[in-house]
This record gives structure tokens, C-alpha cells and sequence, in this order.
């Protein structure tokens, strides 16, 4: 029995370690990590509303059951860290008290809440009993402090999200982005737009790498996403400077290195595999004829073009075989609304192109655009 309670010690040890360890870098240390207990935890959460989802007639509702993910996966994964804390801070007082293995956590479970309803019957324990209490009021108050940072950062993602809806609808899609400025007249102010996005995606990458959970954090309107958003400001980037190379301005090639560079930084902080030097001659997932869809709606705003659309496609591709792999490992694990260029997902719905209806006096009911999937957009009269 001596020894079994030697080998309980030590593995209790090891449990609190482990698990101190987990906290320490996931809420501590300023910086990327993999911590393998936070992947199973999502990925256990997230496998189980993806079942119960698929159950589900449409999107909306299915949007609503994934919005719990993120959330529910943070919130499983502090209950984990403190159950863990019993048990390791339990199997370790079995040693010394030498009461029934039952009441030694029993005794752990009081410390580690900082409770003291219940202690060992022998004595000998208090230190440890001390130090458990310790371990536990410093888990619960970085639990605590950690929920303030991560909603702040989930709230400076969606403001940028939700201003872009205007400007590139919703879903968020490249080729309307393009298209809505140059129907306005507010080509100018793309620059501007690069330069905020640039630093929003530093912002992400630093707030998403630190905190992985808040990728699972889903935006308010089931159309919207902060994927869907990143993905649609650099697929505009892209087409701009493939398109019209003369006029598109430097910022958006910045905008795409710090975008790239974001996604990358995504994939490693969930391990996975990133080819950070592609050939721009990799095909792409994404079709011509599904690019098409893009150069039609740049038309029909009489977009100007420099290239032909054979020439524009090939210089688009080479920007995104960089990111487009990402995006799509990315989708896989976050499941954004489906959306134009994206990864189809038929378990989701069909794709759905964002529409425009010019409703003036004279005409009330509007020209809409109609959306065909895999035709893209038209105007009709």
C-alpha cells in the first residue's frame, strides 16, 4: 500500500505540473502555443455541435448552435484545469494523511476552491493544503482576468467586420468589394482600407494566436465572419492589382504580405501544415469559371481593366495560392457562412451571393441582382 501511495504522489505531481504548465501558457506567456489539452477540448466540443448541427434544416439554426462552440469550449476548458487541480493536489494528500483515498480529495477539492470545510483528520497535511489553495485561487483568478481581454478582442475583430459589410456585403466577397467602390466613386479611399485592414490583421494575429479559442467565437449575423471578411479584403487586393496593375495602390501588396503572414500564423498556432514558399503556378482550389463570376460583376460596374481575363487570372493566382490553403484549413476547422470563393460545404447550405437593390422613388421595388451559384451575379431590368 506504501509504495501505491508513492506512485499516486507522483503521479499527482505530474498532473498538477501538466496542468499548471497548460494555464501558465495559455493565459500567461504573451505568445503562440499549442497547448494539447485546449486542441482536444475544441475539437471534442466542436465534433459534437457539428453532429448536432447537420440535423438542422437551415443555416440560421445551425449557426446558432456553432456560436456555443468557442464559448462552451473556453468554458470546459476551466472547469478541466480545476478538476485537474483536484485530482493531482488529491492523489498527492493521499501520501501523507494516510486516510481513505476517497477523503483525500475530498480535502483537495475543499482546498483548491479555497473552501476549508474539510481537512485531513491526521494533520500533517496543512502545508500542501496551504499550497493547494494557493494553486487554486491563482487558476480562478487568471480564469477571471482572462474573460475581460478575450471579449475585448473579440469586439475589436467585429467592429472592423461589421463596417465592411457596406462595402463588400454579406457574405464578404473580394469581387463585390472591388466592385461597390468603383460604383461609388470611392476608389481614393482603397488605401486607406488596406492600411486599416493591415493592422487589423496584426491586431488578429496577435489576439487569435495568443487566445485560440476566439477563432471559434462566431460574429452576431449568421451572414458574417471575420474569415469571411479577411478573406474577402485580400481576394479585393488581389484582383485589384492583377486587374490594374498601373492604378492599384501599394498598400494593398503590404496589406497582403501582413494578411498572409496572419493566416500563417493561424494554421501554426493549430498545428497545421503551412508551405510558406508556394510556386504562383500551383493551381488553385478555386476554379476559372468560379473567377469568372468576379470579372462579371467588375463589368458590370465598368470596372476598368488592363489585362485580358486570361492575364488577370494568372496574375490573381499567384497571390492567392499563398493564402488560399490556409483559408481552406482554416474553414474546415471555424466553418464560416458559405460564401463566394470559399470551400463548398453542402452540409451548410449553398453558397450565397451578396445582393444589391438600387430602390430609388421612381423605382421603389429596385433593380436586384440575381445570384446563381457557380454563374455569379447578373442585373436584371
Amino acid at each position: 500500500m506504501y509504495a501505491l501511495r508513492v506512485v499516486a504522489f507522483v503521479i499527482g505531481l505530474a498532473v498538477v505540473l501538466a496542468s499548471s504548465a497548460s494555464v501558465f501558457t495559455s493565459l500567461v506567456v504573451p505568445r503562440a502555443n499549442s497547448s494539447r489539452l485546449m486542441r482536444v477540448v475544441i475539437r471534442s466540443v466542436q465534433t459534437s455541435v457539428r453532429m448536432a448541427a447537420r440535423r438542422m434544416d437551415s443555416y440560421a439554426a445551425q449557426d446558432r448552435l456553432m456560436a456555443v462552440t468557442g464559448p462552451l469550449a473556453m468554458v470546459l476548458l476551466f472547469v478541466l484545469w480545476l478538476l485537474l487541480m483536484v485530482i493531482g493536489f488529491g492523489l498527492i494528500l493521499w501520501w501523507p494523511a494516510g486516510g481513505p483515498f476517497g477523503h483525500s480529495f475530498a480535502v483537495a477539492g475543499s482546498s483548491v476552491f479555497t473552501l476549508g470545510v474539510v481537512t485531513s483528520p491526521g494533520g500533517g497535511t496543512e502545508t500542501l493544503e496551504f499550497v493547494a489553495a494557493g494553486f487554486g485561487l491563482l487558476v480562478i483568478a487568471l480564469e477571471i482576468a482572462y474573460l475581460p481581454a478575450l471579449y475585448a478582442a473579440f469586439a475589436a475583430r467585429e467592429a472592423e467586420v461589421t463596417l465592411l459589410t457596406s462595402r463588400s456585403g454579406a457574405p464578404a466577397w473580394g469581387a463585390e468589394l472591388l466592385a461597390r467602390t468603383h460604383w461609388f466613386g470611392t476608389m481614393s479611399e482603397l488605401t486607406e482600407l488596406y492600411t486599416t485592414w493591415e493592422r487589423w490583421a496584426a491586431a488578429l494575429s496577435e489576439s487569435h494566436t495568443n487566445y485560440p479559442t476566439l477563432m471559434w467565437f462566431r460574429s452576431p449575423a449568421a451572414n458574417r465572419s471575420w474569415l469571411l471578411a479577411l478573406t474577402a479584403t485580400m481576394d479585393a487586393a488581389a484582383l485589384q492589382d492583377a486587374a490594374s496593375p498601373s492604378t492599384a495602390p501599394r498598400q494593398g501588396r503590404v496589406f497582403l504580405m501582413m494578411g498572409v503572414e496572419c493566416l500563417r500564423s493561424l494554421a501554426e498556432a493549430l498545428n497545421f501544415p503551412v508551405d510558406r514558399d508556394p510556386l504562383p503556378t500551383t493551381p488553385l482550389r478555386l476554379t476559372f469559371r468560379e473567377f469568372e463570376a468576379g470579372l462579371d460583376r467588375l463589368k458590370e460596374v465598368g470596372y476598368p481593366m488592363e489585362r485580358s481575363d486570361d492575364e488577370v487570372w494568372r496574375n490573381f493566382t499567384g497571390w492567392r495560392i499563398n493564402y488560399e490553403p490556409l483559408v481552406d484549413a482554416l474553414t474546415l476547422a471555424v466553418l464560416p457562412p458559405p460564401a463566394p470563393w470559399f470551400l463548398p460545404r453542402p452540409e451548410l447550405g449553398e453558397i450565397e451571393w451578396p445582393q444589391v437593390i438600387n430602390r430609388t422613388p421612381d423605382e421603389p421595388e429596385g433593380r436586384a441582382r440575381i445570384k446563381g451559384i457557380g454563374q455569379g451575379p447578373r442585373l436584371s431590368e
